[in-house]
C-alpha cells in the first residue's frame, strides 16, 4: 500500500509540475505579446520610382532605395529611410530637384518631412541646403526653422528659418545674412 501511495504521490507531483510548466509557458507567451510592437510596416518596397501625374502631366518623380508604408497605424505615414531623389515639374516643364537622406510623408496632412543633407536645386543653379525641411504638397511650399545656406548665381546667403515656393521666386526669411552682387 505504501508503494502505491508513493507512486500516486509521484504521479500527482509530476502532473502538477506539468501543469505549472504549461501554465508558465502560456503566461510567458502573453508577456512576449505585451512587449511585441505592432508598429511594423504594412508594406515595403526596394528601389522604387513613383510618378505623380495630374491631368495627364507628370508633376513629380520620386525615387528611393527603400520605402516603408505604415498605413495601419493610428497616424499613417510612408517612410523613406534610405533617402529620396525627387524631381518636381511646373506647368511649363521647368524642373526642381530635391534630395534628402531620409523622408517621411504623413498621410492626411500632405506634408513631407525631409531630413539629413537636404538639397533643393533649380535648373537655373539656385541651391538651398539645410538639415531639415518640410514640403507642403498641396500648396507646393517648403519651410524650415533650421539653419540654411542659399546659393544663387549672384551670391551666397545664410539664415535660420525660411519658407519659399519650389522655384525660389517667393522667399520669406527670418534670420538672414549674406552677400549678393550689386548692380552698377
Amino acid at each position: 500500500m505504501k508503494f502505491k501511495a508513493k507512486i500516486v504521490f509521484l504521479h500527482t507531483i509530476a502532473f502538477l509540475a506539468f501543469i505549472f510548466i504549461v501554465g508558465c509557458e502560456s503566461n510567458f507567451r502573453d508577456v512576449q505579446k505585451i512587449n511585441f510592437s505592432e508598429f511594423s510596416p504594412s508594406g515595403e518596397a526596394d528601389s522604387i520610382t513613383l510618378k505623380y501625374t495630374d491631368s495627364g502631366k507628370i508633376k513629380a518623380v520620386l525615387k528611393g532605395k527603400k520605402m516603408l508604408d505604415y498605413a495601419t497605424v493610428e497616424y499613417p505615414f510612408t517612410e523613406f529611410p534610405k533617402g529620396v531623389d525627387v524631381t518636381l515639374y511646373d506647368g511649363k516643364g521647368k524642373r526642381t530637384f530635391v534630395t534628402a537622406n531620409h523622408a517621411m510623408q504623413f498621410k492626411g496632412t500632405e506634408i513631407i518631412d525631409l531630413t539629413g543633407n537636404v538639397k533643393i536645386r533649380t535648373e537655373d543653379n539656385q541651391l538651398l541646403e539645410t538639415e531639415q525641411l518640410y514640403y507642403d504638397q498641396k500648396n507646393a511650399w517648403f519651410f524650415t526653422e533650421h539653419k540654411y545656406k542659399f546659393t544663387a548665381p549672384k551670391g551666397v546667403s545664410y539664415g535660420e528659418g525660411v519658407d519659399f515656393d519650389k522655384d525660389f521666386k517667393i522667399m520669406n526669411t527670418q534670420k538672414f545674412s549674406g552677400q549678393t552682387e550689386a548692380k552698377e
